[in-house]
């Protein structure tokens, strides 16, 4: 959750320039399986798609300010963007301008900040959507 946290606070930083929109995809440490001690909740596998909603339900107490989608039984979007389990994205004009490394290693909001700092800059004036997967 501190990453998450930290996504919420850049996501409202740039809300000026930038949407933000948080992607559920399969737990990372479901509660019967590889257990995190430091989680804030205790989450099963999901085994279908009203377990995975609610589970986002949770998210989106945890993050009120962003939008929050669920991705599909099948992982889809998690497949297509290679989440494994969380990474960042800024999408521009339909198209992928910034993908940040896999969680949690390659997990870096530094990286995401310095790219919306230089697009404030520029003073672009089309919207971009920053993605959290």
């Amino acid at each position: 959750m501190t990453r998450l946290s930290a996504f919420q606070r850049v996501a409202s930083q740039y809300a000026d320039i930038a949407d933000s929109l948080l992607v559920y995809i399969e737990e990372a440490h479901p509660s019967d399986g590889w257990v995190s001690t430091d989680a804030p909740y205790q989450i099963p596998t999901h085994r279908c798609l009203e377990d995975r909603l609610e589970a986002a339900r949770l998210m989106r107490l945890e993050a009120p300010e962003s939008a929050v989608v669920v991705d599909g039984m099948e992982n889809p979007s998690n497949a297509a963007y290679g989440a494994y389990f969380e990474r960042l994205y800024i999408v521009k004009d339909e198209k992928v301008v910034y993908q940040g490394g896999r969680g949690p290693e390659g997990y870096r909001i530094s990286e995401l900040r310095s790219w919306l700092e230089r697009y404030r800059s520029a003073l672009d004036s089309s919207r971009t959507v920053v993605v959290h997967v």
